[in-house]
Order: structure tokens, then C-alpha cells, then sequence
């Protein structure tokens, strides 16, 4: 969602505003697993020709909705459960196109996402999902093919062609976890010391920091317990980060944060987390204090 972006630009970037989302630069779209991305700009072609089914039925499918869509919106843009209607599909159907990387859309979280058609990307769809494979790699490796056809909803077949064709650039690693891989240009930073962490961090639901699967949860969130608190079989509370390691969830109503911290916090860590509750760049809320509330 718009915000949950909004959330994860701010625990990254100094300066985030309550409109930062909405920066020329980046764009909305239905990204991977048609899950809402907000990207930059530059960007469009591997968040969206990367996920192009290989397949020829799937492919044709998403052009043809796309073409289909571009001639009735007319350059305007429309409510995509109108278009859905104008189409004659139901509107969660229109998520196909956006493979295409000629679908862009605008939602702010309340009401129904706007669509409209752009230019297709100038970039092949297989390098593109090469270029999506790096970047995914580059934020989660450690990283399996199965793991990053499960993320960018593709397939284990398809997954496992992208992974092969980079084989040259790719480093084969040893985790806790099992076997993995890396991009060879990101070995010295795995090797290099860490840097100081930010004392505390508030992650929306859905971050990329712990959208992980299967295993992968195991090698960040170790306690069983902590894991089924973190991912809930619903909508995931966010991740309270402290000191750069997931120390319990939170959620928020309004000017309320309900904190569930997962051991003891210092005061000073404590301190920390309401700062950063304080600073979160919530629209609508101007001049209204989030207040902290601690359940443990």
C-alpha cells in the first residue's frame, strides 16, 4: 500500500515527507505476484516486463487485456473497476496487463486504485527479468531460484532459467539456512564489518527487510513463536527493529502505536522507538502526537 511505501522510504531516507510516495520519480504499478509496488520510475521495465509470463497463452493474454485497455481509456485515466466494467473482465483481472509495463496506477489505500496506459518499456522482457533477479539477489541474498520465483511470482521453471543465465556473476554460499547464492560483486560487502544500525526503525507490513519465505523466516527470526507473531496468517503487523534486529511488531490506529516488544527494552531503546514514532511522516495526522503504547 501507498503508505507501507511511504514507511519503508522514510525508515531509509532522511527528509521523507507525508507526500515523498508521490515524487515524480517513482511510479505505481501492479508488480510482482500483483502484489501494488511503488518504484522509481527508471524502473518500470524490470517491475513489470521482469514478471511477462514465458509462456505463449500467458503472454498473449496480458497483451491483449493491455491493448484492450489502452483503446478504451483513450489517454484518460478511469477507476479500474470502471475499466473492468468497459472491458467486459472483472477489474482484479486487469492486474495481467500490467506485465506489460504499459499499465501504471494511482491508490492511495481508501478507494479504488485509477489506471491509465503509458508507452511500453523500450527494454527486452528477458532482460528484464535478468535486471529483476540482480536486484533481487542484491536485497535478499543470500537467495535460492525457488525463493525468487516464489517472490516475483513466476515459477520455479522460470526462476531457475534466470539464476542459470547469470551463473557467471553468481557466487555459491553456505548459510545456516542451507545452500544459496550471491552476486559475486556483492561478496566484499557481505564480508566487509557492519556499520553502526539505527537504534530503532519501524517497518510497515510487508517491508522487503522480512518479506521472506519458508526458510528464509528461520535465519531471521529464529523463535518459533516470534515468526507466527511476525507472519500472521492475515494481514502482518509491522516489524519493530531495534538496534538492526527484529525485536517485536507493531501496529497503529490513528495516533495510537501498540508496540509488543519481543524482550526486556532499555529505557534508551525504548526512548528510541518513541522518536521514531514520532517521525513517522503519517498524512492526516499533522500536529497530532503518536503516542506509544507498550504491551508487554
Amino acid at each position: 500500500m501507498p503508505r507501507a511505501a511511504l514507511l519503508s522510504i522514510h525508515a531509509r531516507v532522511e527528509g521523507t515527507g507525508p507526500s515523498t510516495w508521490e515524487d515524480p520519480s517513482l511510479v505505481q504499478l501492479w508488480g510482482p505476484r500483483f502484489s501494488v509496488f511503488v518504484v522509481a520510475a527508471r524502473d518500470l521495465a524490470v517491475f513489470s516486463l521482469g514478471t511477462l509470463p514465458d509462456d505463449a497463452k500467458g503472454r498473449r493474454r496480458a497483451e491483449d487485456l493491455a491493448a484492450r485497455l489502452h483503446a478504451v481509456l483513450g489517454g484518460a485515466r478511469m477507476p479500474y473497476g470502471q475499466a473492468g466494467r468497459a472491458l467486459g473482465v472483472h477489474h482484479n483481472r486487469l492486474r495481467y496487463a500490467a506485465a506489460t509495463g504499459t499499465v501504471l496506477i494511482r491508490w492511495e489505500g481508501a478507494r479504488q486504485p485509477a489506471v491509465w496506459t503509458v508507452p511500453p518499456p523500450a527494454a527486452s522482457p528477458r532482460d528484464a527479468r535478468l535486471e529483476l533477479a540482480r536486484r533481487y539477489l542484491h536485497i535478499y541474498g543470500p537467495a535460492t531460484p525457488e525463493a525468487f520465483g516464489r517472490w516475483a511470482g513466476i515459477g520455479a521453471r522460470h526462476s531457475a532459467a534466470a539464476f542459470e543465465a547469470l551463473a557467471r556473476s553468481l557466487t555459491p554460499v553456505e548459510t545456516p539456512v542451507g545452500e544459496a547464492w550471491i552476486l559475486t560483486g556483492d561478496e566484499a560487502a557481505f564480508r566487509a564489518a557492519a556499520e553502526p544500525a539505527a537504534p530503532a526503525r519501524l517497518l510497515p507490513s510487508g517491508d522487503s527487510y522480512f518479506l521472506l519465505y519458508a526458510a528464509d523466516r528461520d535465519l531471521l527470526v529464529p523463535d518459533a513463536g516470534h515468526r507466527r507473531a511476525l507472519w500472521t496468517p492475515r494481514v502482518w503487523p509491522g516489524g519493530l527493529l531495534v538496534g538492526g534486529e527484529i525485536a517485536g511488531t507493531w501496529r497503529r490506529a490513528d495516533t495510537v502505536m501498540t508496540v509488543q516488544p519481543w524482550r526486556r527494552l532499555s529505557r534508551a531503546e525504548r526512548d528510541a522507538v518513541a522518536a521514531e514514532a514520532e517521525s513517522l511522516p503519517l498524512p492526516g495526522i499533522e500536529g497530532r502526537r503518536i503516542a506509544v503504547r507498550w504491551d508487554d
